[in-house]
């Protein structure tokens, strides 16, 4: 169970790792599920920075993002995840920027969770 009382960033990746347990077919690749303290020192920067977004972003529309759908929640968690890995890469693989429609449902799935956790932890 994820503890609100995490850093920003390591609760978006107790999040990550919970959504990918419960969504993900099959066994997860060993970054997929990587602990915080494993995780690279981009991949954590990034993590508190999209949290922070989500939050802002739930603060800024004085909760009427509760009116949005779930799609549209986790559509804007992956587009702030590709400004970080842009941020972070030159270079980065395609999988890494990948547009919403060309992730797989579980990575979708996934975003949406860390939406909603997020903004019912606000």
């Amino acid at each position: 169970m994820t503890d609100s009382t995490l850093e920003p960033g390591e609760f978006f990746h107790e999040v990550w790792v919970e959504g990918v347990r419960k969504h993900f077919p099959g066994e997860p690749k060993a970054s997929y599920v990587a602990q915080w303290a494993d995780s690279p020192e981009w991949e954590r920067q990034s993590a508190a920075a999209v949290h922070e977004q989500v939050a802002e972003f739930v603060r800024l529309s004085a909760g009427a993002t509760a009116k949005l759908s779930r799609e549209q929640k986790g559509k804007f968690v992956a587009l702030c995840w590709i400004a970080q890995i842009h941020k972070h890469f030159d270079a980065p693989k395609p999988s890494y920027v990948a547009d919403w429609d060309d992730l797989p449902e579980w990575h979708r799935e996934t975003d949406s969770d860390i939406f909603e956790r997020i903004e019912s932890a606000l």
